[in-house]
């Protein structure tokens, strides 16, 4: 009875914050933040795009549209926020029986605010790189991953889509790390937005010249080839697997940009009969006869 009621909380909970987000706009609130980045961008391929003869609304631009909102927003109304305090619950339940009652290992937030920003930073975009490899190379996980590489023309809006398990996946391989850091709520506010705006960049039909930082932070020339329909046969897992992050890709070797690709073809061998709409999409990864 415990968990269902963590369950009815958890809907609950997470529906009253929604209706507040939307009703209630401020510096704090992450629905107006995700419209303004995605505005300024919006604003940026209409000024400066990299491919100019791609439209602005481009191919499944709506499509792109509906999973930002759905992903970030009702997504966890609908299943995610309510699934993991159960989840979460069990899992502090399951630790405070073998007498662990608190996983955080270094006390950060008695550091300079810029310390534990950063170490926050650094660590969840570590993870989220192995992560993303994972997806690439487990066969069960790229079948849900194929969602975010059916793009065929990248534009802002195609760095949310992808599929609802992703988010499990990511969120689960996180929650213990974080958590050994004890990022507060607040940190993990600033660092959600830097990322947003960093992967709405990587994206995006702009090209801006970085100079030495390309080899630190992701960008739309070095990510456009993580999307190629086709890559050598010993890249056959992917390549440029950073999410905000190039750095990774650099020490780790699996970076790859062997010129400019503005007009690279992009999706993966079979997108053309891939699923075109969400609810299809969102069931591919389910299906036995893919």
């Amino acid at each position: 009875m415990e968990w269902i009621q963590q369950f009815i909380d958890g809907y609950t909970g997470y529906a009253h914050y929604l209706w507040n987000e939307i009703t209630n706009p401020g510096w704090h609130n992450y629905f107006y933040w995700l419209v303004g980045v995605s505005l300024v961008f919006l604003f940026l391929e209409l000024i400066v795009p990299w491919r100019k003869e791609q439209a602005l609304l481009r191919k499944d631009f709506w499509l792109d549209l509906f999973y930002m909102f759905f992903n970030f927003f009702l997504f966890s109304l609908i299943i995610y926020n309510a699934a993991s305090n159960v989840v979460v619950h069990f899992f502090n339940q399951a630790l405070a029986s073998v007498g662990i009652t608190n996983l955080v290992a270094f006390e950060v937030m008695s550091w300079p605010l810029w310390g534990h920003l950063l170490l926050g930073f650094v660590v969840r975009d570590f993870v989220q790189w192995w992560t993303h490899r994972l997806l690439h190379r487990v066969p069960w996980l790229w079948e849900f991953h194929k969602v975010h590489h059916s793009v065929e023309e990248m534009g802002f809006a195609a760095h949310l889509r992808y599929h609802w398990m992703e988010n499990v996946v990511y969120r689960t391989l996180e929650y213990i790390p974080l958590a050994l850091i004890g990022i507060g709520l607040r940190d993990f506010f600033i660092i959600h937005i830097f990322t947003l705006a960093v992967g709405h960049f990587n994206h995006s039909n702009v090209k801006l010249r970085l100079g030495p930082l390309k080899y630190v932070f992701n960008n739309p020339q070095m990510h456009i080839w993580h999307h190629a329909h086709d890559l050598p046969k010993e890249r056959k897992y992917g390549v440029n697997f950073g999410l905000t992050l190039s750095v990774w890709d650099f020490l780790f070797r699996t970076n790859y940009t062997p010129y400019e690709g503005r007009d690279i073809k992009l999706g993966f061998p079979g997108v053309e009969r891939f699923p075109k709409r969400f609810w299809q999409q969102v069931r591919y990864g389910f299906r036995s006869d893919k």
